[in-house]
């Protein structure tokens, strides 16, 4: 037998034994498919599966057969979760990514990889959402090239989070070159790190801004507690820390759940980064509070505190005031723990606080104002469980968590 025979007998092998150890965890297919079957996965899978039926129910039947939309109350769950809630948390990407290649801020650099595959794969899992929500996602060029024009909102909102979408796939994008062994490639992409950067910056401070400029076209359905023409630079500032927050929280549950995958660098360091974003929290909450403070006395709303919806805006309001403080103080006797916990109470605020925007104090006086369908509640839970899984499928096969610098 010659020498090329011999070559075209184990190319399929080697092409195999590639696929295996990098799609398939160096396992066989039926070993892989065996070691699917987990409580964890079951679950997961049985949400999925219930969420997909709704979905197409949705695209057959039309939105209301899992929402409770109406001409009166445009926007449920789909879009107060997957993109007004999302969205701020996404934004740890561009925050993180800043930090490190434009300030210099080397000691983030363990989580960096990190904080931008977070970005990312909020950016495209909103997206998602808004496509079950609008429907028709074949015509998802339209706000930006056809149905608006320049000076509208949604314009700007669509042509920012579709670019930049494209730049945080790009900032991303040596991870997975280095996955796949593209070396020339990915070193390419790297010597655009500074320019990618940048483009994120401009690109997300301005349509995170823009979301809320968004509800300024809205004063006389939007609550005036949560009205107020400093909606842009609170969704800002919301964005920035809600960015942060979301990389101690999810670098904390990595560390648990997913061990294995942690090199020294990130374990080893992940304490002092930790320290370093609650401080940074801290004096970013501190100017969200005086900011907040100051929108309610600019629009004089003073006289809706006493009313139920002024006890709900005093519980946001109180839980956002006590947060910086809450940072201070872990750091300043260095609570690792408290920290953390403070950076999931931060999550929860802005939870609230999106949610109360664009559901809650929206439309509030409509009568009979639903917040949402139970169906739609599981069509979100389904969209945010198979991001989970997304997030794990790519750290456990790219180098997110890894020794090696992103440079």
């Amino acid at each position: 037998m010659s020498i090329i025979e011999i070559e075209d007998i184990r190319k399929p092998e080697t092409s195999q034994n590639w696929i295996n150890e990098k799609l398939f965890l160096g396992f066989t297919v039926k070993e892989y498919v065996k070691r699917l079957f987990t409580p964890f996965n079951m679950f997961a899978g049985l949400i999925v599966l219930i969420g997909a039926i709704f979905i197409l129910e949705r695209f057959i039947f039309g939105l209301d057969k899992i929402t409770e939309a109406s001409n009166e109350q445009p926007w449920g769950l789909l879009l107060g979760v997957g993109l007004f809630t999302g969205v701020p948390f996404s934004a740890s990407g561009f925050v993180v990514g800043t930090a490190v290649y434009i300030f210099g801020l080397k000691k983030y650099r363990p989580v960096v990889k990190n904080a931008i595959l977070l970005g990312f794969l909020g950016y495209l899992f909103a997206v998602v959402f808004l496509m079950i929500d609008l429907g028709r996602p074949w015509r998802i060029y339209y706000p930006m090239v056809i149905s608006f024009g320049p000076a509208s909102v949604m314009f700007l909102v669509a042509w920012h989070v579709s670019l930049y979408l494209t730049v945080q796939a790009f900032e991303f994008s040596p991870s997975a070159f280095d996955w796949l062994g593209l070396k020339k490639i990915r070193k390419w992409v790297l010597g655009m790190t500074i320019a990618l950067t940048i483009a994120g910056i401009m690109l997300s401070t301005l349509h995170q801004s823009a979301l809320g400029a968004m509800f300024l076209l809205a004063p006389g359905k939007l609550h005036p507690l949560w009205y107020t023409s400093y909606l842009p630079w609170l969704h800002l500032i919301t964005a920035i820390a809600g960015g942060l927050v979301f990389v101690v929280v999810v670098s904390k549950l990595v560390l648990v759940f997913m061990k294995d995958r942690v090199e020294p660098s990130y374990r080893d360091n992940l304490d002092n980064i930790t320290l370093g974003i609650g401080k940074a929290t801290s004096f970013i909450l501190f100017t969200y509070v005086g900011l907040r403070l100051s929108s309610i006395a600019y629009e004089n709303a003073w006289g809706y505190i006493n009313t139920p919806f002024g006890h709900w805006f005093l519980l946001e309001f109180m839980l956002f005031a006590a947060l910086p403080f809450m940072f201070y103080y872990g750091v300043k006797i260095r609570n690792v723990g408290l920290v953390q916990f403070s950076a999931l109470l931060t999550m929860v605020a802005i939870i609230i606080n999106r949610l109360n925007i664009s559901i809650i104090a929206f439309n509030w006086k409509l009568p009979g104002h639903e917040l949402f369908f139970w169906k739609e509640g599981i069509v979100v839970l389904s969209v945010l469980t198979i991001e989970i899984l997304v997030y794990r499928w790519i750290v456990n096969r790219m180098p997110v968590l890894s020794d090696e610098t992103h440079v």
